[in-house]
């Protein structure tokens, strides 16, 4: 199973400063990929998790690491198509994975927040549908010398796309959701699936288990596909014996990754930004930097 380690994007630690510190410390102790998430509004009263109070933007912030770091993969886990455009998406990625040397994975999904589909004027209408439809229109422009589309949602008249992304015929595509044809989308359409920050860890296999037949039932390879889990780490000195995974001491959690990895899972990526006393407007940004280290250092591929 690949680590990766998710960058401060969240809260008061995420700086530039501290971006390129866990981004550089990543790379050299070996960790296979950074990671981001999106989120763009939050509500007047505060009502989200305070993970969600302030969030940078996710494209952004790897472009930024794509200058600090020459090897480790970049990823976004995840944007939500309901608010994108495919056409302006297959440029902003088709530009990132150029300029980071064809180290991007492009993770999508539907989103769940009710005021960022307001806000964005975004339809919850046939979404799965138009989801659907949003992947062909990426693929076409990132492949073909001329892109062409009419579909249900989309029309792209033939039109060139240029240039194009490095990585041939396009960065991975990781689609995100737990619910059942969300599951189904991800085997029968994507090079893999991606979970979420609330996904129980304990049942992840049966996930697994859904995306793969899904793909058997397409057609496609399911041994082909890569299952990337967010692992929302929190390091804590002591824990109840009924604990979650991925929650306790730091042997604790490297216990836990072995059993991750017998469920299915591929790739696993640490992210911190979603442990209150890191990923919070009112954590010390400068101990949860130290926490950063702590965390890197324990978990670091291969110790």
């Amino acid at each position: 199973m690949e680590i990766g380690f998710a960058v401060p994007v969240s809260g008061s630690w995420a700086t530039p400063e501290h971006l390129i510190h866990v981004a550089r410390r990543a790379e050299q102790l070996g960790y296979h990929s950074l990671w981001t998430f999106q989120r763009l509004l939050v509500p007047a009263d505060l009502a989200w998790s305070e993970t969600y109070h302030s969030v940078q933007d996710p494209l952004t912030t790897l472009a930024f690491l794509a200058a600090h770091t020459g090897r480790i993969r970049l990823g976004v886990a995840v944007l939500n198509m309901p608010f994108l455009s495919p056409v302006v998406l297959a440029k902003q990625a088709a530009t990132l994975d150029i300029l980071a040397g064809g180290r991007l994975d492009v993770g999508l999904g539907l989103g769940w927040a009710d005021e960022e589909y307001q806000a964005t004027g975004a339809s919850r209408h046939q979404r799965g549908r138009r989801a659907e439809e949003f992947l062909t229109v990426l693929r076409t422009l990132w492949r073909d010398e001329v892109a062409a589309h009419d579909g249900a949602f989309y029309q792209v008249p033939p039109t060139r796309m240029q240039p194009k992304p490095v990585q041939r015929p396009h960065p991975p595509i990781l689609l995100g959701g737990h619910a059942p044809a969300a599951l189904d989308r991800a085997g029968r359409l994507a090079d893999g699936w991606v979970s979420g920050s609330q996904a129980d860890l304990k049942g992840i296999g049966e996930a697994v288990a859904t995306v793969k037949a899904a793909a058997i039932g397409a057609g496609r390879d399911p041994e082909a596909l890569r299952f990337v889990c967010r692992g929302a780490v929190r390091v804590r000195a002591a824990s109840p014996p009924d604990r979650e995974p991925l929650t306790g001491t730091l042997d604790q959690i490297r216990s836990d990754l072995g059993a991750l990895a017998a469920a299915g899972i591929t790739e696993l990526f640490v992210d911190l930004n979603f442990d209150p006393e890191v990923g919070s407007p009112r954590a010390d940004p400068y101990a949860s930097l130290r926490r950063a280290d702590e965390v890197l250092d324990a978990l670091a591929p291969g110790r």
